[in-house]
């Protein structure tokens, strides 16, 4: 029998999205007890089936159709029993108390004060297996419940090979390899239910696809990339066209295994998302791709760019659209004015940069390994600023440093400025992605090990 349909999770701050700007940002802090004292204890009504965010697919070729997620109420979330039972989220009460950090559900992986030297794990803590990358900042986690880790590995293992046909036999070993299921789980600590784990994991397995077969490993190439991801994002960003021609769209989804696995990944999505939500996260794809276009265009020149313009390309090609859903898979709602806000954008564009760079540092053997010149942070550096490659390296890790402690200080003071459950709650998110990132990278010693530098 099918679970109730997921409905879009609802705002408990309906003012916040009527206007944008400073304006409606300062009218919630200026509520944000009364709303506090409002939300608390109240979930939100359900949804008819009928709401605006149901997704269809006219004249698709028939899938297995996505299953409905069960109702999840907005604050507070009751978490499975292996997640930490949730803490009402409480308005900071000044700069000083924002700064200690707030407390409850997910707060884990967020610490607002600032470390000096790198913490070292502590013995017994979990941390898995690897090496963190000497002098690297972040904030050691223990292992993800192995619970939840077994089950969303074997759910998105029967996705991709029964739902979507994603990779043939040979490629098994790689794709558990990868341990998707680890990830997935270390990065979002308040997701309430498998179900709402699968959301994320479908669209990074997906996201993954599209890179290895369009871009990298498994026959990616730069030469016609253009239109290969502008036909792909037709699976997330819709065509609207005529009659005629909307059926040969529609085939076009199931033509190959990055649009299959893009068109039912979102599919899945869009029934537990609220519409901005979905549309947050199309915008984000739009982002990582044409990221992909500038590295695809370097390659086909053959040309190095300097440290800042790889930097740039690193903002757009990055992590950016995977903890920009944390509220989706939390089961809640950031309202769209407030994610808008250029303090928050600010801040998700710094974990997003943070974090793509512990990828250009744990994959540097890996890359090194593989033909031709792979553009990572320390061979750029090493390029344009005449370093070793060992100088190189280490200058990359301070690059890194800095990039977390601009997004630490940045979410301490926007959780100062605007305490407000939902915004706290989100900020905790997201960084649980940045540390359960980093865990993940550190940990996977089938996919990464470290260059000899120390």
């Amino acid at each position: 029998m099918p679970a109730p349909e997921l409905p879009p999770p609802q705002s408990s701050l309906p003012e916040a999205a009527s206007q944008f700007g400073e304006r409606v940002l300062a009218a919630v802090v200026a509520h944000a007890r009364d709303v506090k004292a409002a939300i608390g204890p109240v979930s939100a009504p359900p949804v008819p089936a009928s709401s605006s965010s149901s997704f269809s697919l006219a004249a698709t070729p028939s899938l297995p159709a996505a299953p409905s997620l069960p109702v999840a109420p907005s604050l507070p979330v009751v978490p499975a029993p292996s997640v930490p039972a949730a803490e009402a989220p409480r308005p900071a009460a000044g700069p000083g108390s924002a700064l200690r950090g707030p407390s409850g559900l997910g707060t884990a992986g967020l610490r607002l004060t600032l470390r000096e030297e790198p913490p070292t794990p502590a013995p017994g803590t979990g941390a898995g297996e690897g090496t963190p990358v000497p002098g690297l900042y972040h904030h050691p986690l223990p292992e993800p419940d192995p619970v939840r880790v077994e089950e969303v590995s074997r759910r998105i293992k029967s996705w991709a090979l029964d739902e979507v046909s994603l990779y043939p036999d040979d490629w098994e070993e790689e794709f558990d390899g990868f341990s998707v299921g680890r990830y997935m789980v270390g990065c979002h600590p308040d997701a309430p239910s498998i179900d709402h784990l699968m959301l994320a994991t479908r669209l990074m397995v997906a996201e993954n696809a599209v890179d290895d077969c369009y871009c990298e490993d498994h026959g990616g190439s730069p030469d016609g990339l253009g239109e290969r991801l502008l036909l792909a994002h037709t699976a997330l960003d819709h065509l609207h066209t005529t009659e005629e021609y909307q059926p040969q769209w529609a085939k076009s989804l199931h033509s190959d295994a990055p649009r299959r696995a893009y068109r039912s990944a979102m599919e899945y999505f869009v029934r537990a998302a609220s519409p901005s939500q979905a549309d947050r996260f199309r915008h984000d794809m739009a982002r990582l791709h044409m990221g992909y276009l500038a590295e695809a265009a370097w390659a086909q020149m053959d040309h190095v760019p300097e440290v800042w313009e790889y930097l740039a390309m690193r903002q757009f090609n990055n992590f950016r659209p995977c903890p920009t859903i944390t509220d989706t898979v939390g089961g809640y709602e950031l309202p769209a004015d407030l994610h808008a806000h250029p303090a928050m954008q600010k801040v998700i564009a710094l974990a997003g940069n943070a974090t793509t760079i512990v990828n250009d540092l744990y994959s540097y053997t890996k890359e090194l390994n593989t033909p031709g010149r792979h553009l990572n942070l320390p061979v750029v550096i090493a390029e344009r600023e005449g370093l070793s490659d060992r100088a190189a390296y280490l200058k990359a890790i301070e690059v890194h440093n800095d990039l977390m402690h601009a997004f630490e200080r940045e979410a301490a003071a926007l959780t100062a400025d605007c305490p407000v459950p939902q915004v706290q709650r989100f900020l905790r998110g997201v960084a649980a992605w940045v540390d359960g990132n980093h865990h993940w990278h550190q940990s996977n010693t089938y996919r990464y090990s470290l260059p000899d530098f120390w």
